[in-house]
């Protein structure tokens, strides 16, 4: 069995939520999926590409933007944490991307991030992209900011 199976990714749209109360209804809703893993309930992944995506933009591009310094806790917070996966891509990834890319079109960031869970066997992921990633087989996203 994989390590990985039943695990959803966090996508780096729903993390800056999390962590940014510029729009309050996602904001409490990106808290009340983290707090699950926080408290231990569930285990989530992040790629290392969402964690740079996240830093990017609570640092330069949010109203009230955080700090370096906090930013950067956050992250080593949660590549610290137990129930948190951090994936990595290599070259292989990047391939797999590239033909993702091609069959699919889209966001290229986004099918590197597809490529990064098919490589880690993550099928998965809560976004706002839910579009960009349910086009690309053995994929499923849910949009955590619309009610069931």
């Amino acid at each position: 069995m994989n390590e990985n199976e039943g695990i959803s990714l966090i996508d780096s749209n729903v993390l800056v939520h999390a962590y940014n109360r510029a729009d309050a209804r996602k904001h409490v809703a990106a808290v009340n999926l983290l707090e699950k893993c926080w408290q231990r309930q569930v285990v989530y992944a992040v790629s290392i590409q969402n964690l740079a995506e996240f830093f990017v933009v609570v640092t330069k591009k949010v109203p009230s933007p955080l700090s370096i310094e906090n930013a950067e806790k956050i992250i080593a917070d949660i590549c610290a944490f137990s129930h948190w996966r951090v994936l990595r891509s290599d070259e292989k990834t990047l391939q797999q991307a590239i033909s993702l890319y091609k069959e699919f079109k889209g966001h290229f960031w986004d099918v590197l991030i597809a490529a990064t869970m098919i490589d880690s066997g993550i099928s998965h992921i809560y976004s706002e992209n839910t579009d960009d990633f349910n086009r690309i087989n053995g994929i499923r996203a849910k949009n955590p900011f619309i009610s069931p």
